[in-house]
């Protein structure tokens, strides 16, 4: 008894198994002389929160402003100084002049503005390096 061959995609698909056609190649992924598709590790990219992108600017002086809501002695503040370190929930300056470090809450955080450009780096762009942009 004989089965009868299969036409059109199906068929094409079967025989993919086989060999007889050639691998799908994904656009972009590298390739050996031999036809073999070289599998290479996404490059991890921080997302764009604004720690990560403090994290990429540590060193730099800033200003950063701040408003703490329900204080009748001081509602908001601008603080000067250069960026130490960042966590999630906070940034930690010193001043230049004096060398004091003083940690800020990231949740009465507003803004900040830098006199020089930043280092900002896209999150889930591959093969692109982070870059240095003008933002204020």
């Amino acid at each position: 008894m004989q089965m009868p061959m299969s036409t059109g995609m199906q068929g094409m698909q079967g025989m993919q198994g086989m060999g007889s056609m050639p691998p799908q190649v994904t656009s972009g992924s590298p390739m050996t002389p031999g036809g073999v598709v070289v599998q290479t590790p996404p490059q991890q990219y921080e997302q764009s929160y604004i720690e990560n992108i403090f994290r990429l600017n540590l060193g730099k002086v800033g200003t950063f402003y701040y408003t703490y809501e329900n204080n009748k002695e001081w509602n908001a503040k601008i603080y000067k100084g250069v960026l130490e370190a960042a966590g999630r929930d906070h940034i930690i300056i010193s001043d230049p002049e004096t060398g004091q470090r003083t940690v800020l809450l990231m949740i009465y955080f507003d803004y900040a503005t830098f006199d020089e450009p930043l280092t900002y780096q896209y999150p889930g762009v591959i093969g692109n390096p982070p870059t240095t942009r003008n933002c204020r």
